[in-house]
């Protein structure tokens, strides 16, 4: 019987211990549940689970105002259970939670592609799961393992590229540096959210194509990281599966999919399965979180990721998981021998990764996370001086104060919201700018009357998806028809930067690709706007977009 296939219920099991509620099997529930929480301390009903068996705890950014308050967090929490894993969603630039208030020092995955030196890239994932292990954190749910198209709404700058083979040498160096801080690496999403144009957090998006589309466009870069170093050390530690449909597999998410799991244990992966936020509507239109967690342990997931807490009752949704998973066990849908397999891969996975963390002497505490946050500020500003690149007409240094004007339309719902660093980093340089707020189309229309009244006012425009026919683009052009002396920052995929602005009527502005919109990229986007370029410059994200793969 492989992992996914049905199976029945045991028999052979005392009446008592398959009972709702009962406490054997209360227990192995709470070893496939990785919920997340509200506030900067553990509530009452967590530390009950903590120790009662539960196999981990995902942290949010309400969880993590800065670093002191994380390393006590999770200090408390491994004392509850020593066992116990800590996750975090930690990318770097565009997705960060342990640096959401002042932005990522880390310019993030689409800076480290367009520099394209696999030895820098190790060195990040080394200077942030230092900052990781520094603060208790266990397992970093990254690197982002997609090869990202033109146009892709949620992954785009969270991608090393849009070449399989650039994907693949950056995520196994990024892996090696996580490893050598002692910090464990799940890479996502698996198998494969590149190529799809819906966000997951809004529908359910389908990615197109044969198996053999997928094998060569998409699993490569997970396939390299699942196998071992070639000088012994491990892989990954774990996979987070997306949620995708891809009809190449089956009809369900691939959250949902047994053919999903079975793919990945045919490449050799024998670490735990963790879904993405089963929150997500992707999977939870219609579905309460609990039912979707008993059709993700169905399908052969190991550990549920229950989402994030913000506006919602954090207790009620862990106990609507374990209420459904306990009732699949009494209905036979589930075994408690099935829940404790996967249990069994998440502690193999957790004690590989403890052994790690003594092995580079990991001590977490607030000096150390201190130091390590400073130290990933070095490395973040050399990635992100060496990535920032320009495209269109030279544009002399910018001197006098800006307008800035945000023309990011879309909430991003990855990095939890429309971060404001560039607009930080333009204030910062230059005191008396006029920062803009986003504005309804009538009021954008006010603006534009507004500033047509200083044409020689600099105006600084942030983008993200300028594309032809959207809002974006047209408002940069009115922006444009008023302010002809515009520079852009744009924070979106760099790749796509050159075909969006060559398109505009007028022609291409000066526009900075930024590569994200961490602190880092908007600082070094910033940078070049005061020191200006001469000339048009070659977007170093082009090369990326045009590199072979292999």
């Amino acid at each position: 019987m492989t992992e996914t296939e049905p199976e029945t219920k045991l028999e052979t099991k005392p009446e008592t211990e398959t009972e709702p509620g009962s406490d054997a099997v209360r227990r192995v529930v709470h070893g496939v549940l990785l919920p997340g929480f509200t506030g900067t301390s553990a509530p009452a009903w967590l530390e009950a689970a903590a120790r009662d068996g539960l196999a981990g705890v995902v942290l949010f950014a309400h969880n993590t105002p800065d670093v002191e308050t994380t390393a006590a967090l999770t200090a408390r929490l491994h004392e509850l259970a020593p066992r116990l894993v800590v996750a975090v969603d930690e990318e770097g630039g565009d997705v960060s939670r342990l640096e959401a208030g002042t932005g990522s020092s880390l310019p993030g995955a689409a800076a480290l592609g367009v520099v394209d030196d696999e030895l820098l890239t190790g060195e990040a994932g080394e200077a942030l799961g230092r900052l990781l292990a520094a603060t208790g954190v266990d397992l970093d749910l990254a690197p982002v393992l997609d090869v990202s198209a033109p146009g892709n709404p949620v992954i785009g700058v969270r991608a090393f590229g849009s070449s399989p083979w650039l994907v693949t040498r950056h995520g196994v160096a990024f892996v090696r540096g996580l490893h050598r801080a002692g910090v464990g690496a799940c890479a996502k999403h698996f198998p494969g959210h590149g190529s799809t144009t819906v966000d997951s957090h809004l529908a359910l998006p389908v990615v197109d194509g044969t198996l053999d589309d997928l094998r060569r466009r998409d699993l490569p870069p997970f396939e390299a990281a699942v196998a071992p170093d070639p000088d012994g050390g491990p892989g990954l530690d774990a996979l987070m599966t997306a949620h995708v449909v891809v009809p190449a597999l089956g009809p369900a998410p691939a959250s949902l999919e047994p053919a999903v799991v079975s793919l990945a244990r045919e490449m050799g992966f024998a670490g735990p399965i963790v879904t993405d936020a089963l929150d997500m509507r992707a999977v939870s239109d219609g579905v309460r979180v609990g039912e979707a967690a008993v059709r993700a342990i169905e399908a052969g997931a190991d550990l549920l990721c229950l989402g994030t807490t913000v506006g919602r009752d954090d207790e009620a949704l862990f106990a609507d998981a374990v209420s459904a998973l306990t009732a699949a066990v009494t209905a036979g849908r589930l075994t408690v021998d099935r829940l404790q397999r996967s249990a069994a891969r998440t502690g193999r996975a957790v004690a590989a990764i403890r052994d790690r963390q003594a092995a580079a002497g990991v001590r977490p505490g607030p000096a150390a996370a201190r130091a390590a946050l400073a130290a990933l500020g070095e490395v973040g500003g050399r990635i992100a001086a060496r990535a920032v690149g320009t495209l269109g007409p030279g544009r002399e240094p910018l001197t006098a104060d800006p307008d800035v004007v945000d023309l990011r339309l879309r909430l991003d719902h990855a990095a939890g919201r429309t971060a404001q660093h560039v607009q930080r980093a333009v204030t910062e340089r230059w005191p008396g700018a006029t920062v803009h707020p986003a504005l309804d189309d009538d009021g954008f229309a006010e603006l534009v009357g507004a500033l047509g009244t200083d044409p020689g006012r600099p105006l600084v425009v942030v983008t993200r998806e300028p594309l032809p026919g959207t809002a974006e683009q047209s408002r940069l052009v009115a922006l444009r028809s008023v302010r002809p002396g515009l520079a852009v920052v744009h924070t979106g995929a760099p790749a796509d930067a050159a075909g969006w602005f060559g398109s505009l009527p007028a022609g291409m502005p000066p526009v900075v690709v930024a590569c994200g919109t961490g602190r880092a990229n908007a600082r070094a986007a910033v940078e070049l706007l005061a020191v200006g370029w001469p000339g048009a410059s070659e977007n170093p994200g082009a090369v990326v977009a045009s590199e072979a793969g292999a």
